[in-house]
């Protein structure tokens, strides 16, 4: 493992947002946590699926993003979905809080990673897919690899 391998290690991803959303602008954001918490992020126990950021009284919150209780934690365990606050500039906020009020828009956190030994967290701006622009995603995603196929093909002979 190289050095830029040990800086920045990603935890958990949420890949269905890139499937359920168009992305327009991705945030890097800290967050605060307690020391289980980051214990139990660390041993890759947590889940980004049903979570999305909200801002509430000039400050960015995740919510429902699942941490398990850290399992020699004991009394120092807190809720595993309880809401946790993002740490990011305030003009970066207010940003973000215009971009989120637009219609069709949310933000929504795609990864959480560790950088030089902090918890970060990625949250987009995101539009929301319609069934039909999934299908043609996905109907994409197939043709580009059945192109990369033969061109693989022919390339070996």
């Amino acid at each position: 493992m190289d050095k830029k391998e040990r800086k920045n290690r990603t935890l958990a991803e949420n890949r269905k947002a890139r499937h359920d959303f168009f992305i327009e602008e991705v945030y890097e954001a800290g967050i605060e946590l307690i020391g289980t918490e980051v214990k139990s992020i660390r041993m890759g126990k947590v889940n980004l699926k049903e979570s999305y950021a909200e801002i509430k009284n000039g400050e960015m919150f995740i919510v429902g993003m699942h941490i398990s209780p850290y399992e020699m934690g004991n009394i120092f365990n807190r809720d595993p979905l309880r809401d946790r606050k993002l740490l990011l500039h305030k003009e970066e906020i207010l940003k973000l809080q215009q971009l989120s009020q637009r219609d069709g828009y949310t933000l929504i956190p795609l990864s959480l990673y560790l950088k030089n030994g902090r918890v970060k967290l990625s949250v987009a701006v995101a539009k929301g897919k319609k069934n039909y622009d999934k299908r043609d995603a996905l109907l994409e995603k197939a043709h580009k690899r059945d192109v990369d196929r033969e061109v693989k093909e022919r390339n070996r002979m």
